[in-house]
Parts: C-alpha cells; structure tokens; sequence
C-alpha cells in the first residue's frame, strides 16, 4: 500500500500499477481533485472509504488517502487480439464478471494459463484485487498470462464481437447445454460472480447461452470450477479439429 495523497499521486505518475485508491468520505480539497483527474485518466477505481476503514489499515498519516498496488502489469487488450491474429491463432479470452474472492480468481487464473487463454478481461470495480495472494493462489500464472482491465465490459464485448470474437456466457439461466454449443474459432467465454452469476447487462451481449449439465441436488458449481470446465471444453473442441 501506499499512503497519502501526495505520495499516490506521484506512484502513478511515476508509472506504478495501482489497483484501487480508497478516498476517505467526503474529501475535497485541490490536492484530492488532482488525484481524482489523474485517477480516471489512468482508469484506477476510486473507493470512498469510511475513516474507521482507513485507520484500521494504517496507523500511519495517510490523509484520507490509500492506494493499494497491484502484483501485476496489466494488458492492452486490443494489442492481444491483434497480436493472435498476426501469430495464425483464434483468440481465446476470459471474461470474469465481479468474481470477488481472490482465492477464486487465483484459481481462474492458473486454469486459464494452463489452457491457453491468451488474456483474461475484468471490470474496473467489483473484482477481487490482483494481490500477491491472487499470484500465490494462481500458482504463478497471472506472471504470464495477461490480464486487462476494462472501464466498461459491455462495451469490450461489442468491441470483441466487431474484432471477429464468438461472446459465449456461461450460465445456468438456459436449457442449451455447453457441450452442445459450437466453440469453435475465436471466442471469449463469460464467467459471473460468486453470488448471482453474470450480470444480465452482459448477458444480453453474449451470441450464446450455454449452461454445464448439473446432475446432483447443487443448484451450482464453485466458480473457479465451472471456469475451468467451460475452458476445456473449448479446448476439447479445439483439439478435435486438429
């Protein structure tokens, strides 16, 4: 972490990879405004933060005002795509939707490398940060493969599909089954969140539906499973036609 407005400011000045700054409630002073302009230039998420919250993460003067770092470097996801495509290969992306546990998405994550994914998008806010546990946990896979941070995933999605992307959202909401559903190509696969799956905004972006067969009395498989499954199932199908 990094505390104080001053300071924060010149880490991401200085090019340092912040994941969230937490802005205790109601601080508005010209130093702040400077820190919140540079912030949405950069995309970095902003929290407003009750002052209790802050004086349990620090005992230090942090001004109203703490930046949490991030483990790694995030991509431009339009350099990805176009890279594959220069390379021969499909794309094959991961979309995750407001999974928060960071246990989880470590989890994705060393699926997601050992199955090829060339890079894994998240949203700006509602995801769990990219800490040295989220590394611990993916085993050393988010060092290599990417992962690119969205301002808006609707809009990536549309941007995806125009890029020639197939969007498939994996969930529970259909009757058309994952196996029975053509993968094949370039494609990006929509994971949702721990507690209420993807969100029907970008449900309604996807170009399929496809749900894993459930044959128990579970209404619902952990996340980082169900990612996993859907990832090789496209991989399977890849696989196929070689």
């Amino acid at each position: 972490m990094i505390y104080g407005t001053r300071a924060v400011i010149e880490a991401i000045r200085a090019g340092r990879e912040v994941e969230k700054i937490m802005v205790q409630h109601g601080l508005a002073n010209e130093l702040v405004k400077e820190l919140f302009a540079l912030a949405k230039q950069h995309d970095i998420p902003i929290l407003p933060t009750h002052p209790d919250k802050l004086k349990r993460l620090s005992t230090k003067n942090h001004q109203g005002v703490i930046s949490v770092l991030s483990a790694i470097q995030y991509a431009n996801l339009d350099n990805i795509i176009h890279q594959t495509y220069t390379n021969g290969q499909d794309p094959f992306v991961l979309i995750v939707d407001r999974v928060t546990d960071v246990r989880n998405f470590g989890a994705i994550a060393r699926t997601a490398e050992c199955a090829g994914i060339h890079a894994i998008v998240i949203g700006e806010k509602g995801n769990a940060p990219i800490t040295s546990d989220a590394v611990k946990t993916s085993a050393g896979a988010l060092n290599f493969v990417p992962v690119c941070r969205e301002r808006d995933l609707k809009k990536t999605i549309r941007s995806l599909r125009e890029q020639g992307l197939k969007i498939i959202a994996c969930t529970e909401k259909t009757k058309s089954l994952l196996y029975e559903t053509n993968c094949e190509g370039p494609v990006a696969i929509i994971m949702g969140s721990e507690e209420d799956g993807i969100s029907d905004m970008l449900l309604k972006e996807a170009d399929a539906l496809a749900a894993i067969p459930m044959k128990g009395k579970i209404g619902s498989l952990n996340v980082s499973v169900a990612a996993g499954i859907a990832m090789y199932e496209i991989v399977r199908q890849r696989e196929s036609k070689k």
